[in-house]
């Protein structure tokens, strides 16, 4: 019996499947056919389909890439984290995939992105409306690529996640367990999303997406309360036996001060399964505390 088009699985490409990609692409199989697209497909997990390509070499791409695609999820992070790494990254690489993408009828592209396109730094609340003028070069070239995505044709939605934590992503719960964190008080704010949160973010989108629900073209993806970075450490030290703060224990954040609101991701329907650090943390260090 013939399958009809009404009965196809959805055609999803994550390109750049490493952690976040490939924590997305996992959530997506059980409805869709996903591929995940790196230069090491070997490291691509099992049921996704892994392609083998360097965004940066056009001629790759063209060659590995699936037809009839229906959403493209771009995920790429630096190779080096210097200006030709970002650019490599977060502009070179998705114009090399748009233009291999070329007329195919995509339903949505999703580029992930950072709210480190905010500078502000006066505690102000930003949102999907607040002016992203990033002052380091490293927000500037995301900022390009998120119009170069936007500007692409296809309809295409901007995720600005903030610091991403969780049990595969331990630093700064493990600097500060070691004494490498000693902030001013009152610090700057800080803002995060735990990773579960940050790939389901990403899949209830392209649900959306796939379903004809409407998806706006931009979402702040962070937890439901910016927190001080000394209220952190503070709490950290409550929960857990943490060495004194070294000589050369880092005092500040890097991020200015500012509070992401997510409140039109919320409105899209999402829930965190970790609304708050101390739910993600504190889960964290119960597992590692385990024998």
């Amino acid at each position: 019996m013939a399958i009809t088009e009404s009965n196809k699985l959805p055609r999803i490409l994550v390109a750049g499947c490493g952690k976040l990609g490939g924590a997305i692409a996992t959530l997506l199989t059980d409805r869709a056919e996903v591929f995940g697209l790196r230069r090491n497909p070997a490291e691509v997990p099992s049921g996704i389909r892994p392609l083998k390509a360097d965004l940066t070499r056009p001629e790759q791409v063209t060659r590995v890439l699936p037809e009839d695609l229906d959403v493209v999820i771009y995920c790429l992070t630096p190779a080096s984290y210097d200006e030709q790494g970002y650019r490599n990254a977060y502009v070179t690489g998705l114009q090399n995939l748009l233009d291999a993408l070329q007329d195919q009828p995509l339903k949505r592209l999703i580029f992930i992105s950072s709210t480190s396109v905010y500078a502000q730094n006066d505690d102000s609340w930003v949102d999907e409306h607040s002016p992203a003028e990033p002052a380091r070069f490293s927000g500037q070239t995301i900022v390009t690529g998120e119009r170069t995505a936007l500007g692409s044709g296809f309809p295409a939605t901007v995720v600005r996640f903030s610091g991403i934590y969780g049990p595969s992503r331990q630093r700064f719960l493990e600097e500060v367990i070691a004494g490498g964190m000693d902030p001013a008080s009152p610090a700057p704010f800080s803002n995060r999303i735990h990773e579960v949160d940050a790939a389901a973010a990403i899949a209830h989108l392209t649900h959306q997406s796939l379903a004809g629900e409407p998806v706006e073209d931009c979402y702040v993806a962070s937890d439901c309360e910016p927190v001080r970075l000394d209220e952190v450490v503070a709490w950290v030290r409550q929960q857990v036996p943490c060495a004194p703060p070294t000589e050369n224990a880092r005092k500040g954040g890097r991020a200015g001060s500012k509070r992401c609101s997510n409140q039109r991701l919320l409105e899209s329907g999402f829930r965190f399964r970790y609304p708050d650090f101390r739910v993600g943390y504190r889960e964290m260090i119960a597992i590692s505390s385990t024998p």
